[in-house]
């Protein structure tokens, strides 16, 4: 993980956090990947031939799409909220 990220990651969790003591819902969970995913996005666009980052990034994406079907399954309403706070539909 970058430092860009590091020092992005208690902001990120402090905003998407259900409670005061709360790091690890599946909310805080995906955006901290997709804020990762993002970062490596923009790395893998310079460095078209990195293939470690690029399973790296697939397996976040992969993560990412197992951990949003779970909240869809449990709370609807949260799904479409993060989806929409994360702007992940177009």
């Amino acid at each position: 993980m970058s430092k860009q990220a590091t020092a992005n990651k208690p902001k990120t969790i402090k905003t998407y956090q259900r409670g005061p003591k709360d790091t690890g819902s599946p909310e805080v969970q995906i955006a901290i990947l997709s804020e990762r995913i993002a970062e490596l996005t923009e790395h893998m666009k310079i460095h078209k031939k990195d293939v470690s980052s690029r399973r790296g990034l697939l397996s976040m994406v992969s993560n990412r799409r197992t951990l949003l079907d779970y909240l869809k399954a449990k709370d609807e309403a949260k799904y479409v909220e993060i989806v929409k706070k994360l702007n992940l539909r177009g």
